[in-house]
């Protein structure tokens, strides 16, 4: 019987594992997605979308669908969705890992200010009118009508609806990869002097933390929030090798 797994995606490391592991002929992968995205880009195994209705209904699928793994592959700030995968892995008995990519480091040159939410980040941002990128997601950016002296720039994968109430917002659908030269661009072409963002780690959103250092922009950044301590790997490699080893008999692993 090959192996069930659940993997809870979202992410483009959740689509690429689920790819890889997908071409092993012992393993019955099925990825799950929340839904919020409109368009998500097409996925490499059969796709489950919407919630489970908490740890408990999430538990409770793990053990109808006779689940053998989980694989929290979430977005690193979707704490309550890892929260409850690490709780129903507990009730159900199913083991589990995480993927989690490693933070940003700030490094010389950059102009970071620390923040926990979106109302400290408009605070963090002052009184006096700034241009302001929001490279936020939709439920971020509604703290930012609080701040409509600011002219902002707001990109995001889905539309912002409604629009946020501010005499001054222009929208960009875009989804990543985002190279640094275009993102330099960007920055100079709508006379950014402040960015708003998450530290999602990797390099397809990098750019503009990188173009934000190279033109001396401000860059307040969301800090990371506390997950749950699962086994982890911090790359689909180093996750591949774990499943590897989780699904190889121990007889054929030598032990």
């Amino acid at each position: 019987m090959p192996h069930r797994i659940l993997i809870l995606g979202g992410t483009t490391e959740a689509r690429q594992l689920a790819a890889k592991l997908a071409t092993r002929g012992d393993l019955d992968i099925t990825l799950s997605l929340a839904g919020r995205t409109e368009n998500p880009v097409e996925q490499p195994v059969p796709v489950r979308t919407g919630g489970f209705g908490g740890a408990q209904g999430l538990a409770d699928w793990l053990v109808e669908h006779k689940t053998n793994l989980l694989i929290d592959a979430t977005h690193p700030y979707a704490a309550r969705i890892s929260a409850n995968a690490a709780e129903a892995a507990r009730i159900s008995g199913v083991p589990i890992f995480a993927l989690r990519r490693p933070g940003w480091e700030q490094v010389d040159g950059d102009r970071w200010t620390l923040v926990d939410d979106a109302e400290q980040a408009v605070a963090a941002l002052g009184g006096k009118p700034r241009r302001v990128f929001l490279a936020l997601g939709r439920q971020e950016v509604a703290a930012f009508e609080t701040a409509p002296q600011h002219a902002y720039v707001i990109r995001s994968v889905d539309p912002i609806e409604p629009p946020l109430g501010v005499p001054d917002a222009t929208y960009i659908l875009a989804r990543g990869p985002f190279a640094e030269e275009d993102e330099r661009k960007l920055l100079e072409v709508h006379k950014i002097d402040a960015i708003v963002a998450k530290n999602s780690g990797g390099q397809a959103t990098y750019g503009k933390i990188a173009a934000a250092r190279q033109l001396g922009i401000e860059v307040i950044l969301f800090r990371r929030p506390t997950l749950p301590e699962v086994p982890s790997a911090p790359s689909v490699a180093a996750m591949v090798d774990l499943v590897d080893h989780f699904a190889t008999p121990a007889e054929k692993r030598g032990v």
